[in-house]
């Protein structure tokens, strides 16, 4: 992603996170013609590393990387995996702020759905 893509995000420096570069800039250019940059580059990633699970919250992101035979999650997995392992006490507050923070978009029934599978 270039500078420009990257206005009005903010840098993260963990030291548990890694860039990692892409080699198939092909594939991302295939990629793109359905899908974002970051989309494309999430994909091609993955299967460049042979990841085991890829981070996608995009509708045809999710398509796309299923139909390369990924395994994906979302945001809302990674949440209900850290709820499980009581990383985190409840879902609730943190759904709730993705929606007024980040206007991350669910509709109601999977909103209904993803805290009554942890009874909150």
């Amino acid at each position: 992603m270039s500078d420009r893509n990257l206005q009005g995000f903010a840098h993260v420096t963990l030291s548990w996170i890694q860039t990692q570069q892409i080699m198939d800039l092909a594939h991302v250019e295939e990629l793109r013609v359905e899908l974002d940059a970051g989309e494309a580059e999430a994909i091609t990633l993955a299967i460049e590393l042979d990841a085991d699970l890829v981070l996608i919250d995009d509708h045809r992101g999710r398509i796309a990387a299923s139909r390369l035979g990924l395994e994906i999650t979302g945001i809302l997995g990674i949440i209900l995996v850290a709820q499980h392992r009581e990383l985190i006490p409840a879902i609730k507050p943190i759904v709730d702020a993705l929606i007024k923070q980040a206007n991350f978009y669910m509709g109601s029934q999977l909103y209904a759905e993803i805290l009554q599978s942890v009874d909150e």
